[in-house]
């Protein structure tokens, strides 16, 4: 029998504000994480604090943002009309204390003070606010939300604007870092959004004149079939295009400046509203897959106090305009409806294009219908009894709060996926398990998608096969040794996605797990080394011989071990395309005919690696 709890006063417990959000910080910031991830807490806290700068910047104030990231503390410094000084305090520390409350001054804002810069600071070690206004100062320093020092009011003949510095706290984030092409990336969308706005990040400035026909022209890897077609009216910018070489559908959304990284009600609707206009231009009845495959596209769109599924605001809830305003999905149809058949109408190579590209995707499309539906069939039998995906309870389309921890490890062989099964986190992480190495997929047709069943397993296991909108688990771990085999094993998975569906990895979805290959231990103490820098430390740290122990791959690893490589602590490395890198030219490389090029590049750079470890 049960005991029995007492409900009395006691049971009664009132947290301070600052205690909440680092009790529950995935209601203000999404999830934790080390830094690996685009959509890890550190970057969500740079966000909030970013937000309010635009929001000044939107309101006419302040045209520069300096933003500095040294080591683990971060900077950064507006040019607006800086916070009220008798507020100051009470902005960064009191909840539902900010100025975006009054809907008609920052109707369309997305940040000013509300409950983001408190989450902030409650979630760093150190914190630091200071306000120029009207030739006088004030700042406060914090540390876990808690008021540490406040200066008296003093003159200053520093520009008016505010200055944050904040240091994310390591109880919290563990052992984190910033990675520079994600901060650049966020940098960038908010330059393109804001067509005006400088913003120079440790030296480096970031500026757009041409909004998201930049965004489109520094994101599109390899050759498109019309030049991209940039529309813009009261409260929307789109840009769109097709790749002539890649599948799938690529969106980049914003709302209010925020980018909307899991789309919404707004990224639905321009799909939807697009695939309407295009008929009516051509007076035909397509079909929509046939419109929308290859598309690459950017839409911004104005919302007044919008509403988001989340704190974090990545997905779009909203479906009207404003209150008084039309839905998203008629505001956005009749600017499709005017703007991009008026282009139509004036651009008749542009639309021959489009229309020789929907030709195309169908005559495609109607050659795969027999091959789609032997491999879906394959795909549902094999849901019911798929041997080679052990699933997880919680996915990314569902409400549950962990959804943005859900992994798919896709492993080599039985021991290496036996392993990583007996000690994963069955609610968050699912695991796919190879049968040898896949198929080499570049130059291929998607006809092989479903030709092939491993891959054709793996599409059903991730649910993209109509696009990553439905995407089943948020990261894709890819689990190999880390020999030559493994390393091959690697390149033929990121060929198959980058080949087929590069968006997974263009939006930060697809990572290569580390895992120790050395243990060095005695009878106090275990390190696990993950080069033979570590492993030489180690050796120097325990010191009288230690236990050397080389893992040679995955299934030598012990399910007890592996625990603790995939779980809080997991290491894993991004797989991140630079800006300057074109995917065809990258796979062509790579993975294409072994060329002299190539040869050459090989016998310069070969390394030949001796094991040391038991003359150690």
């Amino acid at each position: 029998m049960a005991k029995e709890s007492k409900y009395t006063e006691d049971s009664i417990k009132t947290l301070e504000w600052n205690e909440h959000i680092r009790l529950r910080p995935g209601m203000y910031i999404g999830k934790l994480g080390d830094g690996s991830s685009p959509d890890d807490g550190i970057y969500i806290l740079l966000k909030e604090t970013l937000d309010n700068c635009i929001d000044e910047f939107v309101m006419g104030n302040g045209k520069t943002i300096e933003v500095t990231i040294k080591d683990k503390t971060v900077r950064v410094r507006d040019y607006g009309r800086g916070i009220p000084l008798g507020k100051l305090v009470d902005v960064v520390s009191k909840i539902n204390t900010g100025a975006k409350y009054d809907s008609e001054a920052f109707k369309k804002s997305v940040g000013l003070n509300g409950v983001g810069t408190k989450a902030v600071n409650a979630l760093s070690s150190y914190f630091n606010v200071q306000a120029f206004r009207d030739g006088k100062t004030k700042s406060a320093d914090f540390s876990i939300g808690n008021l540490v020092k406040e200066s008296r009011l003093t003159d200053s003949d520093q520009r008016m604007g505010t200055l944050v510095n904040f240091i994310p706290d390591e109880k919290i984030f563990g052992k984190y870092h910033f990675i520079n092409e994600y901060v650049e990336k966020m940098l960038w969308n908010y330059a393109y959004l804001n067509t005006g706005l400088t913003i120079v990040y440790n030296g480096q400035k970031f500026f757009s004149e041409n909004g998201l026909l930049d965004l489109l022209t520094q994101n599109i890897n390899g050759p498109i079939l019309y030049p991209t077609i940039h529309l813009s009216g009261y409260d929307i910018e789109v840009a769109m295009t097709h790749s002539n070489q890649q599948y799938g559908e690529e969106y980049y959304s914003f709302v209010n400046g925020q980018h909307t990284t899991q789309g919404g009600t707004h990224q639905g609707a321009f799909r939807e509203t697009l695939v309407k206009t295009i008929r009516d231009f051509f007076k035909k009845d397509f079909e929509a897959v046939d419109v929308r495959t290859s598309i690459i596209a950017a839409v911004s769109i104005k919302v007044q106090e919008p509403v988001f599924e989340s704190q974090t605001k990545t997905k779009l809830g909203s479906t009207d305009i404003g209150p008084k305003g039309p839905s998203v999905k008629s505001f956005i149809a009749d600017f499709l409806k005017t703007e991009l058949d008026n282009f139509l109408h004036k651009n008749p190579e542009t639309a021959q294009a489009i229309l020789q590209k929907i030709q195309s995707s169908e005559r495609e499309r109607k050659d795969l219908q027999g091959i789609q539906k032997l491999a879906r069939e394959r795909a549902k039998k094999s849901n019911l009894h798929n041997k080679k995906l052990r699933d997880c309870r919680i996915h990314m389309q569902s409400n549950d709060e962990r959804k943005l921890e859900t992994t798919l490890f896709i492993c080599e062989g039985d021991s290496a996926s036996g392993s990583i099964t007996k000690t994963r986190d069955v609610n968050v992480q699912a695991v796919f398990s190879l049968k040898g190495k896949p198929l080499n997929a570049y130059g291929l047709t998607k006809k092989i998608v479903y030709e092939n069943e491993e891959f054709n397993l793996l599409q059903a296991a991730l649910n993209i096969e109509d696009g990553i909108e439905n995407l089943r688990y948020n990261n894709i771990v890819v689990a190999t040794d880390a020999d030559v085999d493994g390393m091959h094993i690697r390149l033929l998975l990121m060929t198959f996605f980058l080949q087929f569906f590069p968006d997974l990895v263009k939006n930060g979805h697809v990572y290569i797990l580390q895992t120790p290959l050395f243990r060095v231990r005695n009878k106090k103490e275990t390190i696990y080394c993950y080069s033979d820098q570590e492993r030489k430390a180690a050796i120097e740290k325990l010191g009288s011989k230690p236990e050397i122990t080389r893992f040679k791959g995955l299934g030598e690893i012990s399910p007890d071990e592996f625990k603790l490589f995939i779980g809080k602590d997991m290491r894993k490395d991004p797989v991140i395309i630079g800006k300057d890198r074109s995917i065809v030219d990258m796979l062509g490389y790579y993975m294409g005919k072994n060329t002299p090029e190539r040869q050459d590049f090989i016998i310069d750079n070969l390394v030949v690696e001796k094991d040391l470890v038991e003359g150690a």
